[in-house]
């Protein structure tokens, strides 16, 4: 029965948002939240009354409701008294258990519904490319080509100082060798600071490279490089850079795969100070990109295309005061992400610049002996 509840929980968001993308700013409060919210509860009540699902007693706690319903949403302290507060609402205008549970899971759906991607003509500018570059679906949507003529790109409009940053790519599909598709954070200037996933694209039926670097202080040689243990050209994946005083976390599809931490105190600098934008590009990198430069583009497959989704900052910009205590802890690694930053690291790390004693005869760099 929980499984069934999921399943129509993921069928009914679909469906709000389909009729959602008639509001290009669906995403902001306004008279689309409160139509989708009407749809929302008058799908619910039919479901109910039509005893599709049919719902336990007692009434469980809030939180407990959460866990079943959503076990990856962050039931925090400050969620606690918001939704609390929604959940006494919910109960004085239901009559029957049912229709509590109906006007529960409208709020539940509504509120998943609120934290989709952010919307793209209110968060990014197209920087480059002229046409190449294309916002469309509502704002939800965004891709980047790449022909002959020249890649493409965007950037953030505003600045982030540390917080999480989450973004849904499917990358350049086929024959993509040469391409590099970029999605990183940067400052600006000679010293900026920069932390980057870099996509080398490869002929087809190869894997693609992942390539994370770290720049401090105008310096970057932190090399990382990973295969991937699915195929990025199929379906939208989750790309993540968690940005902290203490370290900097990169994942993939919510699975660690590099920490780099602050090793200050050993006399390597971290970015910590200067705040950064969001960019990403699609260009022709193919002196390098694809073994070392010896598979060079293809250009009879022109154009290339990557798409992008679901944009999501958790943290704060430049002008905003604080990042909440629950965002901070819900960034640390437990034991579980160990193990899976392991695995990655044991399975699909291909180079590190930690282990490469030829390029580093003098010694390793400080950051990797700690």
């Amino acid at each position: 029965m929980l499984w069934s509840w999921r399943a129509t929980l993921c069928d009914l968001i679909h469906c709000l948002v389909e009729l959602s993308e008639k509001y290009p700013h669906h995403c902001s409060i306004g008279q689309a939240q409160l139509e989708i919210a009407h749809i929302t509860i008058f799908i619910f009540k039919v479901v109910v009354s039509t005893q599709y699902l049919h719902f336990p007693k007692p009434v469980p706690s809030l939180s407990h409701i959460y866990t079943l319903l959503l076990p990856t949403h962050p039931f925090t302290t400050q969620h606690n008294t918001t939704q609390n507060t929604t959940f006494t609402s919910l109960s004085n205008m239901a009559s029957t258990s049912n229709e509590f549970y109906a006007l529960l899971l409208a709020v539940l759906v509504g509120s998943m519904v609120a934290e989709c991607g952010a919307n793209f003509y209110q968060d990014f500018d197209l920087t480059w490319g002229d046409h190449r570059a294309k916002i469309f679906s509502g704002g939800q949507l965004l891709s980047l080509s790449l022909d002959k003529v020249s890649g493409s790109g965007f950037q953030s409009k505003k600045e982030y100082l540390f917080g999480r940053i989450d973004m849904q790519l499917k990358l350049v599909a086929g024959n993509s060798a040469g391409t590099v598709t970029a999605y990183y954070l940067s400052s600006q200037g000679p010293t900026h600071d920069e932390i980057d996933f870099e996509f080398l694209g490869n002929v087809s039926g190869d894997p693609y490279i992942l390539h994370t670097n770290v720049f401090t202080q105008g310096q970057g040689n932190r090399e990382q490089q990973f295969y991937l243990w699915f195929d990025p050209t199929r379906n939208f994946h989750t790309y993540s850079i968690i940005w902290k005083p203490q370290h900097i976390i990169f994942l993939v599809d919510n699975i660690p795969i590099r920490v780099f931490k602050n090793a200050e105190t050993a006399g390597v600098p971290f970015p910590k100070n200067q705040p950064m934008r969001i960019y990403s590009s699609l260009w022709n990198a193919d002196d390098w990109a694809t073994r070392g430069g010896l598979v060079k583009t293809d250009w009879s497959k022109a154009p290339f295309t990557a798409y992008y989704r679901n944009f999501k900052a958790t943290g704060f910009s430049v002008s905003s005061n604080s990042l909440s205590d629950a965002a901070w802890q819900s960034t640390e690694l437990d034991a579980y992400g160990r193990r899976r930053l392991r695995w990655v690291q044991k399975y699909f790390m291909i180079y590190n610049y930690c282990n490469d004693l030829k390029r580093f005869p003098q010694g390793l760099p400080a950051e990797c002996k700690r």
